[in-house]
């Protein structure tokens, strides 16, 4: 079955708000083995509306859309909808009846406006909504469906859960599992990487692959389809071996596994402690790694030293060395790194200091992006490299503190660490 998403809201065109429903909508109807083919947003503008919606009844077996249930006169999809269908809209009493008791329970008049939730095309289903007032819709119009659901993302998930999953488990025969694994890297480009798998690009068929840089790495989409669940692993499990055969080297994680995760199981798995002398990150790269919970078990400190004073008055940089090499150098995020372990006691050290822009009377415009980040043990072996990242000021910063934990990462898993 193919499904199109329909999101109405010129607030979402306008990107006042993040379509976060979209992708829930997307991740959850393929778990379920329907194929989401097509996605469209559109405003509250009925001509505009009632375009897309023909196109969708055109190329799609099922329609869900979200958002325009409300009570005010914007709200509009439900009214769209069932003009295009030709259904007069009618008051569907149990739905009233639930509201006016959501309001009872909450102490809180109801507007009269309110009344118009509770008008549904003829002949449609109500889905009823336990955690607000608008019901989901479900519209049987010439073999094809029409599923309006609530625009709030957590009435709408609430809603897919506990109604609309079953209602479509219950009339729409088994859809088989589609089922997705993301295979992060790093340290390689995408072209590259696509040239490394070149072969099993423009022979897929079932799994299928993709590529995505994103965030400054590259990501890789495995997806199967089969008719259980089983046999789409298997699938995916043979896809597998014939990657890692290829780019194993620079996969690092996999699906929702973020970097710090990683390390941070490193860490614990080799019993290191490990603290952080960061410049331009700012302590960002401690932020993320004391994101996960018992970091106190092996981060034992940081210090942003901002200033070229700090560098040299509490990491014993060496004046001559930051006049000679540079204060964005290798030499001086080695020493950074040095200080640090001796500082805190711990078995690893990390120095950053960079150029985050924008320019200013130190920081010529070429120098931005410019980052030097050393990762140093207390048997004082170093491994150190010099990035140049593009992008705003923040942009810059996540990045670097991101290539100093992989710099990290792939100190510890050394044979030395294994």
């Amino acid at each position: 079955m193919i499904v199109e998403i329909v999101s109405t809201g010129t607030e979402l065109l306008l990107g006042h708000i993040v379509n976060t429903n979209v992708a829930f909508l997307s991740r959850q109807l393929n778990n379920c083995g329907f194929d989401v083919l097509y996605q469209s947003t559109v405003g509250d503008n009925r001509e505009r509306m009632r375009n897309i919606l023909k196109i969708a009844l055109k190329r799609a077996d099922i329609i869900i859309t979200s958002g325009g249930l409300g009570p005010t006169q914007g709200d509009i999809t439900k009214e769209v909808i069932a003009e295009l269908c030709q259904r007069p809209l009618e008051l569907h009493q149990a739905s009233l009846k639930r509201i006016e008791d959501y309001f009872v329970k909450r102490g809180t008049p109801m507007a009269e406006s309110n009344r118009r939730q509770a008008m549904l095309p003829k002949g449609s289903v109500a889905l009823p909504n336990d955690v607000g007032t608008a019901p989901g819709v479900v519209l049987e119009q010439d073999g094809k469906w029409i599923v309006s659901l609530p625009g709030p993302p957590h009435e709408l998930e609430h809603m897919f859960h506990h109604q609309l999953a079953p209602f479509l488990s219950r009339n729409f025969d088994n859809q088989g599992h589609i089922i997705s694994h993301i295979f992060h890297t790093y340290g390689i480009g995408e072209s590259l990487l696509e040239e490394k798998m070149m072969d099993l690009i423009l022979e897929q068929d079932n799994p299928t692959l993709a590529l995505l840089a994103q965030s400054g790495e590259i990501i890789i989409r495995l997806t199967a389809k089969a008719a259980t669940e089983e046999e789409a692993k298997s699938k995916l499990c043979a896809a597998e071996k014939q990657l890692r055969e290829r780019i194993d080297p620079y996969i690092w994680g996999c699906d929702e596994e973020s970097v710090e995760e990683v390390v941070a199981a490193l860490l614990k798995k080799t019993g290191s402690t490990i603290a952080f002398a960061e410049s331009c990150t700012g302590g960002l790269t401690s932020h993320l790694l004391t994101n996960i919970a018992g970091s106190s078990a092996y981060l034992k400190g940081s210090l942003v030293c901002y200033s070229e004073e700090s560098k040299v008055q509490h990491l014993a940089v060496e004046s001559n060395v930051i006049k000679t090499k540079g204060i964005v150098s290798q030499e001086v995020a080695r020493q950074m790194a040095i200080g640090v372990t001796k500082m805190f006691n711990t078995e690893f050290g990390v120095g950053i200091t960079g150029w985050a822009g924008p320019a200013n009377e130190s920081e010529t415009a070429d120098k931005i992006g410019t980052v030097s980040i050393a990762v140093t043990n207390s048997q004082a072996q170093m491994l150190s490299e010099t990035f140049s990242f593009r992008g705003d000021r923040m942009e810059v910063k996540t990045r670097a503190a991101k290539a100093a934990l992989h710099l990290i990462r792939q100190f510890i898993k050394q044979k030395k660490y294994n």
